[in-house]
């Protein structure tokens, strides 16, 4: 996987992984300790070790696995390599109760997501605000993606809207689409779309309970 706001390609699983990674990271700066080791990180993990050493040998990181890698280095290096010091501009598409959700979630400018504002179709709620970002008319999304340079929309309508909303964001010039919705949708291959199946995770996660 590769777009404009990665340094390097990178396949989805390593990506999946990485994440994981640096939320271990966190925790550690959070517990003040400085040293971590490829081991200690597949313990946590229930993985293997020598995937570990072989996904952090992808990151510009000059810590030695022998020894220990330097916790804030190795957060860095992820962070650089997945983009999260690259601040990218989004809007919510659909301001329901989980677009309203995603938009009071603030921890995502920690990973280097700005989300400027909501757009729907609701008059009701129009012209209202939540987290301190507007809630606008999404007729007016063309011009806004065109001033403010906005390419990613997060896409959180009913399913039986998703499809004809994603094609009016392709036609707004929208390149990147997180896909909220349970519909797999069809859209130009110059435009790229990650499908947060909320309810496909919960089937693997309670498939062998």
């Amino acid at each position: 996987m590769y777009n404009k706001y990665m340094d390097k390609k990178i396949s989805e699983k390593v990506i999946n992984r990485l994440t994981l990674y640096h939320c271990i990271l966190q925790d550690f700066i959070d517990k003040k300790i400085e040293y971590i080791s490829s081991k200690q990180i597949a313990t946590l993990l229930r993985i293997d070790d020598s995937q570990v050493r072989k996904d952090i040998n992808l990151l510009n990181n000059s810590g030695k696995s022998r020894v220990g890698y330097i916790v804030k280095e190795l957060k860095k290096s992820i962070e650089t390599t997945l983009g999260f010091a690259k601040t990218k501009n989004a809007y919510i598409i659909g301001a329901g109760n989980l677009g309203m959700a995603l938009a009071k979630y603030d921890n995502f400018t920690s990973y280097g997501l700005n989300i400027i504002n909501l757009f729907d179709n609701d008059d009701s709620k129009i012209g209202k605000s939540v987290n301190n970002k507007d809630i606008i008319n999404i007729k007016e999304l063309p011009r806004h993606t065109k001033e403010n340079d906005v390419d990613i929309a997060i896409l959180t309508v009913p399913g039986k809207f998703a499809q004809s909303t994603a094609e009016y964001l392709v036609s707004a010039n929208i390149k990147y689409i997180w896909n909220f919705t349970p519909t797999v949708l069809n859209v130009p291959e110059d435009v790229q779309v990650w499908n947060e199946n909320l309810m496909g995770n919960f089937l693997q996660f309670t498939y062998n309970i």
